[in-house]
């Protein structure tokens, strides 16, 4: 469900009904019923019928039915649209917990999560960065990264949630040969790449230009490109960071680009795909995507937000578990 005082209800239910998704997997919606709803009167949802259960085991199969397990947890007379709350971050956070826990333990194949407030979800007492932190301890994982993708163009970071000044300290060859070996291995095991082609962006202008603006890509960056060189993988760079994405994304010349911060990666991705980015966490034992942007507040209530994120989040869901279970759509 995501935050229910964003537009994650609304553009879960808009991509359920305009992209033929129910028809393409058993889908299950975690979170509150009234929630859902209130976001169905919003965006005009015809001939959909929701069917509120307490377990997966009652789930029911009848055409246009979207089962939704009722966690009962928010409050419609306390609900504003478009504002941080205690009671929004708790019941994203318990959303979160009950489908990670599906997952866990295979009752469900993939998980796609609406976005959250980090706002909310610390007023309520979870201090997490994102989605990102807190999925990497209920599972228990201890190497995780964020992917972005829009269609062919994906981009992996080595920092995310962390100031400039923190994110150039943490750019270290163990964390960033971490990074490349994540990136490759999730790229052949999750995408069916067999030769996963990983070029690395450099930390400073140019590159550094051979040290004359930073020794960040002599020191750290490339002893990691020629670690994960040794270890048989296909990584190339370091590349001028403000032509590599260009090479990624027009020239397809790299199947993945390692940005070395959140808004290297993050500017490029939304420069291509700003309505259809999706966001892959790798390194967790389960599928799970989102997508690419926050709660929307100034469209939540209005049934304006744009779903397209939402519906290549869960296209990508049902196509990276088939292919993981090798399931048949």
């Amino acid at each position: 469900m995501g935050d229910p005082a964003g537009s994650g209800p609304e553009t879960v239910l808009k991509a359920l009904t305009r992209a033929s998704l129910l028809s393409r997997a058993r889908l299950v919606l975690i979170g509150d019923l009234g929630v859902f709803r209130r976001a169905s009167e919003t965006v005009g949802t015809k001939g959909l019928h929701f069917s509120g259960i307490d377990e997966l085991a009652d789930f029911r199969e009848e055409l246009a039915t979207v089962n939704v397990v009722d966690l009962r947890n928010v409050s419609s007379e306390a609900l504003i649209y478009g504002r941080p709350s205690v009671m929004g971050g708790k019941a994203a956070y318990e959303c979160v917990v009950r489908a990670v826990d599906y997952a866990l333990h295979g009752s469900v194949h993939a998980v796609v999560t609406a976005p959250i407030s980090k706002e909310s979800l610390n007023m309520a007492g979870y201090n997490y960065p994102g989605h990102t932190e807190l999925l990497a301890e209920l599972t228990g994982a201890k190497d995780v990264k964020m992917m972005l993708t829009a269609g062919h163009f994906r981009v992996v970071h080595v920092t995310t949630h962390v100031s400039m000044r923190e994110a150039v300290e943490l750019i270290k060859m163990p964390r960033i040969l971490e990074t490349l070996e994540l990136s490759h291995g999730s790229l052949r095991d999750m995408f069916g790449i067999d030769v996963p082609r990983v070029a690395v962006a450099g930390l400073n202008p140019h590159s550094g230009e051979g040290g004359l603006f930073g020794d960040e890509e002599i020191k750290e960056i490339a002893p990691a490109i020629a670690e994960a060189r040794r270890k048989g993988m296909n990584v190339l760079g370091p590349y001028p960071p403000d032509t590599v994405f260009y090479r990624a994304h027009h020239n397809r010349e790299f199947d993945t680009v390692i940005a070395m911060y959140h808004d290297q990666g993050h500017i490029a991705m939304k420069m291509v795909g700003l309505m259809e980015g999706v966001n892959v966490t790798l390194g967790l034992p389960i599928i799970r995507v989102s997508p690419d942007h926050g709660t929307v507040w100034g469209k939540a209530g209005k049934g304006t937000a744009d779903e397209n994120a939402t519906t290549e989040a869960m296209k990508l869901a049902i196509e990276l578990a088939t292919k993981k279970y090798r399931l048949e759509t």
